[in-house]
């Protein structure tokens, strides 16, 4: 196993050595290399990160004219994942986010402000069947030609803090703080 991780790494360093520019175009979510993170404080004892897997999504960059550029993800609520088996189950629940009733949870761009590798992204954000526009700070993490697949590859890492009560998933607050930390950790395959 140890060989084939050095092997991997030989081939991939020459590769992200030179990453490309990023070109205008669409580019959809790598669904296994894409993360929606969650961090919540738990009875203010300890700081606790859950996740969405298997997201799904676009993005549409346009670096000579910034202002078109879009980003849309989705990610099921039943693939939310933590260290608990039984707290998996339980957030599916009607109490959290319901998944049999809400089995998506997704933000949409409205407005995508970029400041060298940096970005503001309005958008709208849906959980639970309520919709609120949130604020994402995003940066550029790094583009490269992926190895195995040969097609470009960039990737980009956002955050935002909501109030979850505000999205009707209020069970346990304050012991499990309001404040919700979200992150998404996406990359993006050119087509």
């Amino acid at each position: 196993m140890r060989t084939a991780l050095l092997a991997l790494s030989l081939i991939a360093a020459p590769a992200l050595a030179q990453a490309p520019a990023v070109p205008a175009g669409t580019y959809t979510v790598d669904t296994g290399h894409t993360q929606v993170l969650f961090t919540v404080s738990h009875f203010g004892v300890s700081i606790y990160t859950g996740q969405f897997t298997q997201p799904t999504g676009s993005l549409t960059l346009d670096p000579a004219h910034p202002d078109n550029d879009k980003v849309e993800v989705t990610f099921p609520i039943a693939s939310v994942a933590t260290t608990v088996p039984a707290l998996n189950a339980h957030l599916q629940k009607p109490e959290f986010f319901d998944a049999a009733q809400f089995p998506e949870g997704k933000f949409v761009s409205t407005k995508v402000t970029v400041k060298g590798t940096s970005a503001t992204i309005a958008g709208n954000l849906t959980l639970k069947g309520v919709t609120k526009p949130v604020v994402l700070e995003g940066h550029f993490v790094g583009s490269a030609n992926n190895p195995m697949s040969k097609k470009l590859n960039i990737g980009f890492a956002a955050t935002t803090t909501i109030k979850r009560s505000e999205f009707g998933v209020s069970y346990a607050v304050p012991a499990v703080s309001d404040d919700v930390k979200l992150t998404i950790n996406a990359a993006f395959v050119a087509q």
